[in-house]
């Protein structure tokens, strides 16, 4: 049984399934087809059972499942649409789709504005901003001293925190990402316009000299 069990789950998702999935993403069949080997790759990386653990997510990310990582842990939070710990084929591929070049501008802000609400509250916080960027530093391996930190700090919210509340609502988002449209450099992977069976990086490590500037 284990083994029919094991077979039954390396089949493609059922054609009307996949031409769904198409339909509701910039991804063509053949591309979803592309995806559900890569999601099949990465979900069996460790427990073969259909779904993409957080360990296997971030094992996925940084070939190494013992190295934790905020950006890891909140793709992965935003990625487990149903809440259930895992995440299954149909979210993969609808999450993914954000980061598809042919993807809406007002899409990515809105999902690089939920990446950064790390606390589901609708408002980018000062705290929440310092961890992303203090992770951002420790996976590039950089280090800046605390005062500089809270210098980008200041920096960011004078440009950002229009009503000055201490908080960066969606709209005060939008625009400084129109200010700043290098902050949405991590929201495209180029080569989703043709699905290879490669991971895509998540590794958000391109913009710390930028924003470190």
């Amino acid at each position: 049984m284990g083994c029919f069990v094991s077979r039954s789950r390396r089949k493609f998702p059922a054609q009307e399934k996949t031409v769904t999935l198409a339909s509701e993403t910039a991804f063509t069949v053949s591309e979803v087809e592309a995806l559900y080997e890569l999601f099949r790759s990465i979900s069996s990386s460790v427990i073969d059972d259909g779904l993409i653990s957080k360990e296997e997510f971030q094992l996925a990310i940084f070939k190494n499942k013992k190295k934790e990582n905020i950006f890891a842990t909140r793709i992965f939070d935003l990625f487990d649409v149903k809440k259930k710990g895992v995440i299954d084929f149909e979210d993969f591929v609808r999450s993914l789709n954000v980061f598809h070049p042919n993807v809406s501008l007002e899409d990515k802000i809105a999902f690089s504005f939920r990446l950064y609400d790390l606390r589901n509250t609708g408002f980018i916080e000062r705290a929440e901003v310092k961890e992303m960027l203090i992770a951002l530093l420790y996976e590039s391996d950089m280090k800046l001293a605390d005062d500089v930190i809270e210098t980008i700090l200041n920096k960011t919210f004078l440009e950002a925190d229009l009503n000055e509340d201490g908080k960066i609502d969606l709209e005060e988002w939008t625009n400084f990402v129109a200010k700043n449209p290098s902050l949405l450099k991590i929201m495209t992977l180029p080569y989703l316009r043709d699905i290879t069976t490669s991971f895509p990086s998540f590794i958000f490590n391109s913009n710390v000299d930028e924003v470190a500037a």
